[in-house]
């Protein structure tokens, strides 16, 4: 389980490093056509991530419930984010997965309930939703990326 771990951690520092040159302003951005923006895609995979892993193993999540309700599915960006919340947001995309391999090796997600997910997928235990974390980390990589090239205009 190593891997996938390091996949997560390595996943997330690239997506910082690849958003690190954009302004408040741009990560903020809504380009026609988009229901959302390139800060709320961030927070997002740590919300995700906490839905995915935590609540469905029916432990309390690791992040701040406020944090969570902004940027879990089914929500889209409100007021924009200021620096702040946009030094909060990478910081929980690396200290939320740090805490969760930690949470793992101390096997905390054996009660872990199944479910099913729109793609018909059945995640039944916390192995598979980290195979499912990383592959919806991949999705919105590549919504923050289609985003990125439309706000460096």
């Amino acid at each position: 389980m190593n891997k996938q771990f390091e996949i997560l951690k390595k996943t997330r520092k690239s997506l910082l490093e690849f958003t690190s040159d954009l302004t408040i302003d741009q990560v903020n951005e809504i380009p026609p056509g988009y229901n959302n923006n390139i800060a709320w895609n961030l927070g997002h995979l740590v919300a995700s991530q906490q839905v995915l892993c935590y609540l469905c193993a029916g432990l309390p999540l690791s992040i701040d419930e406020k944090f969570y309700e902004r940027y879990k599915s089914g929500t889209k960006p409100g007021a924009m984010v200021d620096h702040n919340e946009l030094e909060l947001i990478k910081q929980l995309a690396l200290s939320a997965i740090g805490q969760f391999e930690s949470d793992y090796q101390n096997a905390l997600f054996a009660n872990y309930t199944p479910w099913t997910n729109r793609y018909g997928i059945e995640i039944s235990t916390i192995d598979d939703a980290i195979a499912y974390v990383i592959f919806h980390e991949g999705l919105h990589l590549g919504f923050i990326m289609a985003l990125k090239h439309l706000v460096k205009k």
